[in-house]
């Protein structure tokens, strides 16, 4: 455990929990690069899947979390405007679908 907290630079094990749950929050992030790359493949056209959206806001919920863990207002700025994005968009999606 000491090698990880050593290559991880942190100090405590609750800091390696939020520097695990962060990398986790930037794979949930990277994700959705990849669902909507294959959905474009698929499609031979650029293509949003909602998956896109709900791994968008997943990701930036994981990530806002972690930015205020760190006390980092530059990153709670930017994740919180993009979840209130992912957010917007999905509610338009449903709201669209409503018959």
């Amino acid at each position: 455990m000491t090698w990880l907290m050593d290559a991880l630079h942190v100090n405590s094990r609750t800091e390696l929990a939020w520097v695990i749950f962060g990398l986790c929050a930037q794979l949930m992030f990277t994700a959705r690069f990849l669902v909507q790359w294959i959905a474009s493949e698929r499609a031979r056209s650029s293509v949003m899947p909602v998956a896109f959206w709900y791994f968008s806001l997943i990701g930036g919920f994981m990530l806002l979390a972690y930015a205020l863990y760190r006390k980092d207002p530059v990153f709670v700025l930017g994740q919180t405007l993009g979840v209130v994005i992912y957010s917007r968009n999905l509610w338009l999606i449903h709201a669209s679908r409503k018959p």
